[in-house]
């Protein structure tokens, strides 16, 4: 055969024909011969590891399958007829172009799925899902059902079938929704703890950071040398006492000018809570930054400066204490700690500490704040006295007797969370993440979410998928009402997120409005409001400009009776039912379904002029 044919066949070739031949070299000449006048290439040229192009259709490669060869092979009259018989059969058997067989007979994809046949009687089970084991693959016969894919011989070269390709589905979803106990699995998750949300409120300088940065560093979440090298640090820009600040006071610009900005966020454990810590600026600048922070809290400390003059300096007018005070009230927290700071520099005088529990029992009652929810701590950030541990100060001790600061906060009741409700997430960050998608933060309102659900987003009004779920940053197969966490999603561009906007349950999801109906309490308002009144509107993350386009109607302060209606203007102190304009549109819930979502602030150049609940929406 050799010296018939030269070195134009490849030896694999001549052998094969050989042995299917019974070592008949005429009728294995006649059978390699009898391919090439088929009009297929050379075999030679199939002998290249490269594969065929695939655009190339006038080049087929195919090597006829061994049941073709042995009828081909057999002797046979050398007539025309018989050869243009045989070379239809040989088209009608060439493989379809997606998946060919190679000379050695194994199945080659260029770069696509090698179909399952139906005559393999193989059709894939919807249970096979990706990275499983073989075990794990349950394959069912099913002659009836026919298969959309071309077909494609199942047998090799060496006449050896060819195990059935199973295509894989995508990711297989979690847990239905309904099988999740999210009441039983978040006593589980937190081992019987209840989650806190704490935002540490009160006037610039008053101690907030050192405060809780002392705590954080009694606790242990905060490591002695990262400690040490705070107070090395803190020492070389001059700024010694501030060591603790920067526990929480992470960002450069923070540390240089002394003062928090941004709401720094953290958590520690008590007795019996898990508490997230928001520890929100005092300076009149950040206020837009100590709304977001209030508007995410369940409780509050409000820290104040015991010292001489500085007290009196935030209280008094212009000071930030009181319109923290008024903040988080309106904005739904209802139980407080007041956290006496700096009660050292004034020697844990007890005339000065009932001094200022009058002043501001006062006021946190006009507020709103029931004398049963608040609560007073003479503290030292400083110190760290009577922070984690009573202190045994024995000029405190003489007149104290009531619990330290993380005993009063592990006293404070947790809210009821709205976990029936449908799913909501208020975005308060958007960032990039290192693989595909992005990852946004906030708090979940109300309900819960599991990795692989399906997501609203609005105002944009576009679903996305979320892949990941983190909670300070452990990773979670779900999360509910009350978690502050991180979603990695995708399905969506990052560009159509900004902060503010709400995901939420497709099936019931969040309305989006440019103008709605509102009943607000004004608070100390130099410029009476008229209609067309320019205010920014802060409701959960976001702030945005808006105008008073209508006053319905003056309302009275308890029993909510309409007094007049059509008002020319509104004075300080007023109850009005208003309408309210926004530039862009707003994802908002009525008050009487959600109250996390129905509550906003106004404000007005640079000073908080009213609270308001959301009565309406009108588009």
């Amino acid at each position: 055969m050799r010296a018939v044919l030269g070195d134009a066949m490849p030896e694999s070739v001549l052998t094969q024909a050989a042995l299917q031949c019974a070592f008949d070299p005429q009728r294995a000449l006649d059978a390699v011969l009898s391919v090439e006048s088929a009009g297929l290439p050379p075999l030679d040229a199939r002998t290249n590891n490269d594969a065929p192009l695939p655009q190339r259709a006038n080049k087929e490669t195919a090597v006829v399958p061994r049941a073709n060869q042995e009828a081909s092979a057999a002797p046979r009259p050398e007539k025309a007829k018989d050869r243009e018989a045989g070379q239809c059969q040989l088209d009608s058997e060439v493989l379809p172009k997606v998946a060919r067989m190679t000379v050695s007979g194994k199945k080659q994809t260029m770069g696509f799925d090698v179909p399952s046949t139906e005559e393999n009687g193989v059709v894939p089970s919807p249970s096979v899902h990706r990275g499983g084991s073989p075990d794990d693959m349950t394959m069912k016969t099913s002659p009836e059902t026919p298969s959309k894919r071309p077909e494609t011989p199942s047998k090799g070269f060496g006449g050896a079938e060819e195990p059935p390709s199973v295509p894989t589905p995508g990711r297989t979803p979690g847990k239905a929704k309904q099988q999740l106990n999210v009441r039983a699995e978040l006593e589980k998750r937190q081992g019987g703890k209840s989650l806190l949300n704490l935002v540490v409120i009160g006037h610039v300088d008053a101690g907030k950071s050192t405060l809780m940065g002392h705590l954080l560093y009694l606790l242990g979440n905060v490591n002695k040398r990262t400690m040490h090298k705070y107070e090395q640090e803190s020492k070389k820009a001059g700024k010694a006492s501030f060591a603790y600040a920067w526990v929480l006071d992470e960002t450069g610009e923070e540390r240089n000018r002394g003062v928090t900005m941004d709401v720094g966020m953290t958590k520690f454990e008590t007795a019996s809570k898990v508490v997230t810590l928001m520890d929100a600026p005092g300076h009149k600048d950040f206020i837009p930054n100590m709304i977001t922070g209030a508007a995410q809290a369940d409780v509050a400390v409000l820290v104040v400066d015991a010292s001489r003059g500085e007290f009196e300096a935030g209280f008094e007018a212009g000071g930030q204490t009181r319109e923290h005070g008024l903040l988080v009230r309106s904005l739904g927290v209802t139980q407080l700690a007041v956290a006496v700071n700096k009660m050292d520099q004034v020697n844990w005088q007890q005339e000065r500490f009932k001094e200022i529990i009058s002043k501001l029992g006062h006021f946190l009652k006009q507020a709103g704040f029931k004398d049963s929810d608040v609560f007073y701590v003479p503290t030292s950030g400083l110190s760290g006295e009577n922070l984690t541990t009573k202190s045994s100060a024995l000029a405190l001790t003489s007149w104290y007797s009531g619990p330290c600061l993380l005993e009063q906060i592990d006293y404070f009741k947790p809210p009821q969370r709205s976990i029936e409700k449908p799913f909501r997430l208020c975005v308060s960050d958007v960032f990039k993440d290192q693989g595909s998608g992005f990852c946004v933060t906030g708090k979940i309102e109300a309900g819960y979410i599991q990795t692989g659900d399906r997501v609203l987003a609005m105002p944009p009004n576009e679903t996305c998928t979320v892949k990941g779920i983190s909670l300070h940053d452990d990773p979670l197969d779900w999360a509910a009402a009350g978690d502050h966490v991180s979603l990695t999603v995708t399905g969506m561009d990052i560009i159509k997120i900004n902060v503010g906007c709400v995901f939420c349950d497709i099936k019931e999801p969040i309305r989006a409005c440019s103008r709605f109906r509102a009943r607000v309490l004004l608070f100390n308002i130099e410029v009476p409001i008229t209609q067309g009144f320019p205010v920014v509107l802060h409701y959960q993350t976001i702030s945005e400009p808006a105008t008073i386009r209508k006053l319905v109607s003056v309302l009275h302060k308890s029993s909510g009776e309409v007094l007049k209606k059509k008002p020319k203007c509104l004075g300080k102190g007023m109850n009005a039912m208003v309408e309210i304009q926004t530039q862009r549109p707003v994802a908002l819930e009525l008050y009487k379904d959600f109250k996390e979502l129905g509550r906003f602030m106004l404000r007005y150049v640079g000073s908080t002029i009213a609270a308001g609940v959301v009565t309406e929406i009108k588009e």
